[in-house]
């Protein structure tokens, strides 16, 4: 069993965090244990009001096989966090694969990590908060970028691309598969595609 760390904060996009972990947690039943992290214990709410118990604070533990961000308007880019940043660094180095979407790309940068790697997130929000990771290789069309154990995407949906592609590492092409025909979802298979680069005049 594999252990997974869903990071959250307050005014997370909701889709960001739910979108991948119905793909992360539909293979087989007690492959993959979902937690819900976060700095305290209180429910956490979504940019949508939608408010999430958690299961474990970033004090109790760092140990886990996956990590994954999600993003949102609110996450501390800008203000940076660093009780969180510094449980982002402890986790990542433990860990198989560190997830990231959207916004969550950014807030991953600022801890350094991503300093010399490839990366992408929203197209939308990509030249206001690019900046903040200043030694990141940015990859402005992308739907999802692969380096080492990073996985990173662009906006909201195309963490649910990324997810497909991580579980494919995981568990094989045919277990992802089988996960998006379950959930009837067209997966983007090719990293590269992104329409929404051109849209938002990134190229």
């Amino acid at each position: 069993m594999k252990v997974l760390a869903a990071l959250v904060f307050p005014g997370f996009q909701t889709l960001d965090l739910f979108g991948p972990l119905e793909v992360l947690g539909d293979h087989h039943p007690g492959e993959i244990d979902i937690k819900i992290v976060a700095e305290t214990l209180e429910p956490v709410p979504s940019v949508h009001g939608l408010r999430l118990n958690v299961d474990r604070t970033i004090a109790e533990s760092s140990d886990y096989d996956l990590i994954l961000i999600p993003g949102g308007d609110a996450a501390p880019v800008a203000h940076r966090n660093a009780a969180i940043n510094s449980w982002i660094v402890k986790a990542s180095v433990r860990a198989e694969y560190v997830m990231a979407v959207c916004t969550g790309t950014v807030l991953l940068a600022t801890t350094g990590l991503l300093d010399g790697r490839r990366a992408t997130t929203n197209k939308r929000d990509y030249t206001a908060t690019v900046p903040f990771g200043p030694n990141v290789q940015w990859v402005p069309q992308a739907r999802w970028v692969e380096d080492g154990k990073f996985f990173t995407s662009s906006g909201v949906s195309a963490g649910i691309d990324m997810s497909l592609a991580v579980m494919g590492r995981l568990f094989g092409d045919e277990a992802a598969n089988e996960i998006a025909e379950g959930i009837e979802y067209d997966w983007h298979r090719d990293s590269n595609w992104d329409p929404f680069a051109k849209l938002a005049g990134l190229i």
